[in-house]
């Protein structure tokens, strides 16, 4: 096995092991959970605008059209590679040349797929709660996250 697998492989095992056993290479005590809400405790910290957050909501008007013309790039995609596959089909040979737009199209439409999502989709997205007796924006965060707080899991729900 090459030096940078096995590299690669160490560095993982090493990632695993020390976010398994809470190991940190950050010197942040955890939070001290109180006794009446220890086992059922979630960590929330306030939810920090970020740059990538101001994009998304400039971009939510247009989320539905762009959709639209990425959805509408899929089924033209699919027409060439049938397209490509019945000329193939039609001479029965293999002419590489034909597949050669489809594919070039194919990883176009998948990375501007890939920055769509991106773009539309912040990680706080999926991270947003609210809690029920603080008012304000929270994320769920870890113990050692700067700013967080342990508060009882019935009080947080999914926005």
């Amino acid at each position: 096995m090459k030096k940078q697998m096995m590299s690669a492989i160490i560095l993982l095992t090493i990632i695993i092991l020390m976010a398994s056993f809470d190991f940190s290479l950050d010197g942040t005590p955890p939070i001290e959970v109180p006794t009446d809400i220890q086992g059922r405790a979630l960590f929330v910290c306030p939810a920090a605008s970020s740059f990538w957050d101001s994009i998304a909501a400039g971009f939510s008007f247009f989320t539905r059209y762009v959709l639209m013309g990425f959805y509408f790039a899929t089924i033209v995609l699919a027409f060439m590679w049938g397209w490509a596959l019945y000329q193939n089909l039609l001479k029965d040979s293999f002419n590489k040349d034909a597949f050669t737009k489809p594919w070039g199209f194919t990883k176009l439409l998948f990375w501007s797929g890939i920055i769509l999502l991106l773009v539309f989709n912040t990680p706080n997205r999926y991270r947003m709660v609210e809690v029920s007796d603080m008012p304000g924006e929270w994320v769920l965060c870890e113990s050692t996250s700067m700013g967080a707080v342990a508060v009882s899991a019935d009080s947080v729900h999914a926005k």
